[in-house]
Formats: structure tokens, sequence, C-alpha cells
């Protein structure tokens, strides 16, 4: 079996960078949200849950990236030919 393509390392990190700083937002407001006297309590399952969002999005992507070198490399005519005679 041949190795599958790695994925290009750069436009990746150039995609995740977007979504890592649409992420800071949604932190800060979910820090600022918390009560007084419960900043810790208050705002830690919903940043837990926006970088819980984010490593699900980083696989997926990563994935995606990596399925979509792999389908880039691939060439149709390359895999084995069913016989003219098997065919018919």
């Amino acid at each position: 079996m041949e190795p599958m393509p790695r994925l290009d390392r750069d436009a990746y990190i150039a995609t995740m960078r977007q979504q890592m700083e649409a992420m800071r937002g949604p932190v800060a407001d979910a820090i600022n949200n918390a009560k007084d006297g419960e900043i810790i309590a208050g705002s830690e399952c919903p940043v837990r849950d926006l970088f819980g969002t984010l490593r699900r999005k980083a696989f997926e992507v990563g994935l995606q990236m990596r399925t979509d070198a792999a389908e880039a490399a691939f060439s149709p005519s390359a895999g084995s030919r069913v016989p003219e005679e098997a065919a018919e």
C-alpha cells in the first residue's frame, strides 16, 4: 500500500490560525461574563467547551486536508485494469 500524502503544513497552520483567532473573542467573553467572585467556576466550562470545539475542528481540518491531498495524488488509470475480455 502506498503511503498517504501529507497535508500542506503551512496551509493547515494558516487555516487553524484563523480558527484560533476567531475563538479568542468568545473565550474573553466567557471570562468576562462570569459572576464576580466566581470567575473560574463561571467560565471554566464555557472555555473548556470552546477549546473542545477547536480541538475537534483542528482534527477535522487536518484529516480533510490529508484526504484531499490523497485524492489529488490519485490517478484513476494507475490502478489495476480489467482485461477487455472480462469487460464484455
